[in-house]
């Protein structure tokens, strides 16, 4: 059975940091690309951070110098580091985990993980 299990969403105040977490499971985790998402409360949900089995990371424009992700493979596991936090950024983050590309499709999706963000 495939499963993302994310974790490390907190209330925070503005200006600080979190780190979350993605733990795999059921799939070939070196040979996948993983993806972080979010939802905030009314929007739809948005790409926030890709990062590819050859180690290639992108970012939304909106996260570039606060957010990096990062993956171990002997762990199974994903992250996304979060600085300098912002109200906008509170939202349920999600990984998701594809064999070819990040995208709105990926093949596999966590349950997320609430991050909120107090001003």
């Amino acid at each position: 059975e495939v499963q993302l299990v994310e974790s490390g969403g907190a209330l925070v105040q503005a200006g600080g940091s979190l780190r979350l977490s993605c733990a795999a499971s059921g799939f070939t985790f070196d040979d996948y690309t993983i993806g972080w998402f979010r939802q905030a409360p009314g929007k739809e949900r948005e790409a926030v951070s890709c990062i590819s089995s050859d180690g290639h990371r992108r970012y939304a424009d909106s996260v570039l110098g606060r957010f990096t992700i990062s993956r171990d493979n002997a762990k199974n596991t994903a992250y996304l580091q979060i600085n300098s936090l912002k109200p906008e950024d509170t939202a349920v983050y999600y990984c998701a985990a594809d064999s070819i590309l990040c995208s709105a499709h990926m093949d596999y999706w966590g349950k997320g993980t609430l991050v909120t963000v107090s001003s």
